[in-house]
């Protein structure tokens, strides 16, 4: 039960009644709730914890001899909140969010902890316990938070559109029959017996044992897993790579993907949609990507069609939240602890809406630092769209077989 709905229930009767039936009847509700029922009922009316735990115990013995004695209203030992008129406001002023930027702050650089609030309202001639603060700052509206992903920093005027001109794009190719894929580098993994987020079923009493510490094991090195997700037909496919994520690993891919996947598939293509975010291996400002995509154009003899997600946009991609985020689910909780693992939980991962996918290790070195001259990018067969060319282009097939 939600503590307003409580409240909303709790404050109207015990209102009417003296202090012992008060007690009696919010203990009653707190014992119903079961385990955190005092939490609950305190945070709802803010009758005291002790004085409930008490009723609990008088609910459970037999009436006492002198149960008609009722405290008068107002008697009983008076909140510290109470006696301290100005705690309140001294401690509002602690926690207020501007009190990191005020220079005189005390607190400006310091996590605003229990402890830390606690230590700094006593040093003003507060006599106050944690408990005491916690409830203040309850009561006064303040709740323990985390940080929260909301600002994306600059948003492009343009964003909006580049997502109809992205979503028009896909749509036109896909009722045309040809592949439409979402591209894009998962996070990179420690391979080893190292924690994993999550939790999985076991004997009691028996959890998976890891190290303690996140430290690389340089004989088992990182695991690079890129991915492949074909859009139309809710398939994927993850090379693991175990050197550098390069502009050459993610094209090298998305060639393996095609001659594994994509080709079979799609036997009659003659094009290929890639949709990426605007950085990484996959950049809109990458040469090295652009000069690997027209070598597999040359190869494959496809038109390359490349639309690039807006900088700060990635979570739009649609690989992260059809792809990544269920092989994340498959694995939690279990230690990647080597490449053949890593490969086994991607391979085995699937959904109720059907998504299957395939991973291979991809043992090459892709070396960094490459650099494209300026007589490459030229006999680049490249044609920028309209519509931002820096991130929407079309790669065609160079005329002759030079790859």
């Amino acid at each position: 039960m939600e503590v307003e709905e409580l409240r909303q229930k709790l404050l109207p009767l015990v209102a009417a009644l003296d202090e012992r039936s008060r007690r009696l009847v919010l203990a009653a509700e707190a014992q119903a709730l079961g385990w955190g029922g005092i939490e609950l009922v305190h945070r709802a009316t803010g009758f005291s914890r002790p004085a409930l735990a008490r009723g609990i115990r008088e609910l459970s013995q037999p009436t006492p001899s002198d149960s008609s004695r009722v405290r008068r209203p107002g008697g009983g030992r008076k909140r510290t909140i109470e006696k301290d008129p100005t705690l309140r406001t001294d401690l509002e002023a602690l926690v207020e969010p501007g009190t990191r930027g005020d220079p005189e702050s005390r607190l400006r650089w310091t996590y605003k902890s229990l402890r830390a609030l606690t230590r700094e309202i006593r040093s003003q001639g507060h006599q106050v316990s944690t408990w005491t603060v916690a409830e203040a700052l309850v009561e006064a509206g303040y709740s323990l938070q985390g940080n929260r992903k909301t600002k994306e920093g600059s948003r492009h005027p343009d964003r909006n559109a580049q997502f109809e001109h992205i979503n028009a794009t896909v749509i036109e190719l896909q009722k045309a029959g040809q592949p439409v894929i979402s591209v894009d580098t998962k996070k990179k993994e420690l391979v080893g017996d190292f924690k994993n987020a999550g939790r999985e079923w076991r004997p009691e009493g028996m959890p998976e044992r890891v190290r303690v510490h996140d430290f690389l094991i340089p004989e088992k090195g990182k695991a690079v897993p890129y991915g492949v997700y074909d859009l139309t037909r809710n398939a994927g496919w993850v090379s693991v790579g175990i050197d550098h994520d390069t502009a050459s690993f993610a094209v090298g891919t998305i060639r393996r993907w095609w001659q594994k996947m994509g080709r079979p598939t799609y036997p009659n293509a003659t094009s290929l949609m890639i949709t990426a975010d605007s950085g990484g291996s996959n950049s809109a400002r990458s040469r090295l990507w652009k000069w690997e995509l027209q070598r597999f154009a040359n190869r494959t003899r496809l038109t390359i069609v490349v639309c690039h997600f807006p900088p700060g946009t990635s979570k739009w991609n649609k690989i992260e939240h059809r792809l990544f985020s269920f092989i994340t689910q498959n694995w939690r909780g279990r230690p990647l602890t080597s490449l053949a693992t890593i490969i086994s939980l991607i391979g085995s991962t699937r959904t109720q809406t059907g998504l299957w996918v395939r991973a291979e290790l991809d043992a090459r070195k892709y070396p960094k630092g490459r650099k494209v001259p300026d007589e490459e990018m030229a006999r680049l067969n490249i044609q920028p769209e309209p519509f931002h060319g820096e991130w929407n282009y079309v790669i065609h097939p160079k005329p002759s077989r030079a790859t």
